[in-house]
């Protein structure tokens, strides 16, 4: 059979058919309608491309407002097509509400969720039971301001009179770790206290509120519920004041992270664009409030407050946490998780086997994102004013005593008390940064009362020049009083033998509310 060949005008005719072909294909994968279908296709599974990039990443949250951010740049809770994560990035994120604790823990395991709320502050007591997912912390989202409270019975004024009082508390939270630090702020322990256990805040606030504990940890608006409905109640202390304890952070398998480089830094950066604009515009505030009460189905008041109740995280408070800023003297996350397995281990929950910081911190994710947008930088600490004589006199909200040698009739710091004041009280004094700081100097009954007086003044003096100065405390947040003899221990008022006279040569450091 004869072979029919093509003509020349019938090859070009060819050529030109498959050049019109291919670019009308291309014309049209360029279409947006045609695109987003078949983004579509695979949209809804979350299915990978070829080069791993996601299409939908799944985050796991609870009902909290310090998740803005990320929720308000994504237009909503759902994945969709309006989010700044698709329009600049390529890719759609979908929140999903996981308000039970296991729950929100299979669906990282079992891989329904990509990324995972925790708080630094417990995660030790969770590490180990994830360490074959080797999970990673990749970003902060919040520091709690209100979020959390300590509601009280009527008669409960300062942290040592929750002395013996049954406190409602689930453990192993956030609600746990806010006691904890509390409670040493005031030198007490929870075996101090008659800890009643139970499953979360929410119920701590229903055992407040049915009067069958004295105090409890509790969220808000929680707090002024319970105010409302028992009589002579209020709130002890919140995390307005106890500002740098409960810390949001997001974590994810090292295997994603790996294998989603791009994607996650770009999450991270939209994220952090997302935070800049609610730190710095009310009306960008008010439109996250919107969106999270469409999506946790609240009342958009309420909302507004969650978001108030925290400090949205910015990019510079991130490269804080994460002990990128060598100018930032603040709580970092490796100082709260440090603390916090130490203190966890203490009380018998077998933290002690817990990653190190360092192999949990993802910390190259934040070092690769360049932000120079207002609502970016790091958060100003507060501003404190010349402290009042009301507010000088006000009655602490806690006592710490530390015994401070000094030789007799001087006032310098040696190296030991320097030491002392670093580890016993300095990290108090961070973890509530937004409450005013009372030094008062006491002696013993040798000399003369106002010798004693004025040299308790110089030792209490001598230890606010070393807050300013070692550790950049603000001159306006610290009260110096000088008692010399007239607050001996209880016990010791007699200076009867050289023991009472040494406990009562002592420092007290004061938390004090404006």
């Amino acid at each position: 059979m004869a072979q029919t060949r093509l003509t020349p005008f019938a090859k070009i005719l060819i050529v030109a058919l498959v050049v019109g072909g291919v670019y009308y294909g291309l014309s049209k994968l360029r279409d947006p309608n045609v695109k987003d279908k078949i983004k579509g296709l695979s949209t809804e599974k979350g299915a990978e491309s070829k080069d791993g990039y996601k299409d939908v990443i799944n985050i796991g949250v609870v009902t909290w407002g310090g998740y803005a951010g990320g929720q308000y740049f994504n237009k909503g809770f759902e994945a969709n097509t309006a989010s700044q994560f698709y329009k600049d990035y390529g890719f759609k994120v979908n929140f999903k509400i996981i308000d039970d604790f296991d729950a929100s823990r299979d669906a990282f395991k079992n891989g329904d969720i990509d990324l995972m709320w925790a708080t630094i502050d417990a995660f030790p007591t969770e590490v180990e039971g994830l360490a074959q997912y080797d999970p990673q912390v990749v970003f902060q989202a919040d520091w709690s301001r209100g979020g959390d409270a300590v509601v009280v019975n009527r008669g409960i004024n300062k942290v040592s009179d929750l002395k013996g009082k049954k406190i409602a508390v689930a453990p192993m939270t956030p609600s746990h770790s806010f006691l904890i630090w509390l409670l040493e702020a005031g030198d007490l322990s929870v075996k101090d206290v008659k800890i009643v256990e139970v499953p979360s805040a929410i119920d701590a606030a229903d055992a407040f509120k049915s009067n069958t504990v004295d105090a409890a940890v509790v969220w808000s608006p929680d707090d002024e519920d319970c105010i409302n409905k028992v009589a002579g109640s209020k709130v002890l202390e919140s995390t307005k004041h106890a500002s740098h304890i409960i810390a949001d952070v997001f974590v994810a398998k090292k295997e994603f992270i790996e294998t989603h480089k791009e994607q996650m830094r770009d999450l991270y950066e939209g994220w952090m664009k997302g935070a800049a604009e609610i730190n710095t515009s009310d009306n960008a505030k008010r439109e996250a409030s919107k969106i999270l009460a469409k999506g946790l189905n609240m009342p958009e008041d309420y909302c507004y407050n969650a978001i108030n109740n925290v400090r949205i995280a910015s990019h510079g408070d991130n490269l804080d946490f994460f002990g990128l800023n060598p100018q930032y003297t603040g709580v970092t996350g490796e100082e709260l998780y440090n603390k916090m397995k130490v203190k966890y281990d203490q009380l018998g929950y077998s933290t002690a086997n817990a990653k190190s910081w360092r192999l949990l911190a993802a910390k190259d994710l934040i070092n690769q994102v360049n932000l120079n947008i207002p609502g970016a930088e790091s958060e100003k600490g507060k501003v404190f004013t010349t402290a009042t004589t009301d507010i000088k006199e006000k009655e602490a909200l806690s006592t710490k005593q530390l015994s401070i040698s000094f030789r007799s009739g001087e006032y310098q710091l040696d190296e030991n008390a320097k030491q002392l004041i670093d580890y016993q009280f300095i990290p108090i004094a961070k973890a509530f940064s937004n409450s005013r700081v009372r030094i008062e100097g006491n002696t013993d009954n040798v000399g003369s009362f106002a010798t004693n007086v004025a040299l308790s003044k110089k030792r209490a003096q001598a230890v606010a020049n070393y807050l300013m100065s070692e550790h950049n405390m603000p001159a306006n947040r610290i009260i110096v009083i000088g008692n010399g003899p007239s607050k001996p221990v209880s016990g010791c008022e007699d200076n009867a033998n050289e023991d009472c006279k040494s406990k009562n040569r002592r420092t007290d450091f004061e938390l004090v509310n404006d």
